[in-house]
């Protein structure tokens, strides 16, 4: 089987965007104080990208832009059903795209939050 070098050169692109995500997480994560607002958001992110840019665009499927991370998992299991448990680890991340963006009630997550959260895109970027 050939692969198409253009979406190669795409899908890895949208890992190292994942990866970068999940790095300015566990950064912002570990400062001090903590930015564990910005940290939630960033591992949304990264999941966004490792789902639906990465893995998604390796499959040759077009996307909408949305954060609906339940949206984007639903089109990974149509092409492999085996992803289940890492779309239902990720879903609960589309929250963080809005949830403490702005002023208001909560205004951070709990640090047990944001260790969950910081291990879910984790598990996206090890996509088949």
């Amino acid at each position: 089987m050939a692969f198409d070098p253009e979406l190669v050169a795409e899908t890895r692109a949208w890992f190292a965007k994942a990866f970068n995500d999940l790095r300015a997480a566990e950064t912002l994560a570990a400062a001090s104080p903590p930015l564990f607002d910005e940290a939630v958001f960033h591992c949304q992110q990264a999941a966004e990208k490792a789902l639906n840019k990465g893995f998604l665009a390796c499959n040759g499927r077009t996307f909408r832009k949305t954060h609906n991370l339940e949206e984007i998992g639903e089109q990974c299991l149509a092409i492999d059903p085996s992803l289940r448990d890492v779309v239902d680890r990720a879903v609960p991340l589309s929250e963080y795209a809005w949830k403490f963006r702005y002023p208001g009630e909560p205004f951070q997550p709990e640090p047990d939050e944001v260790a969950e959260a910081l291990a879910t895109p984790e598990e996206c970027s090890k996509l088949p």
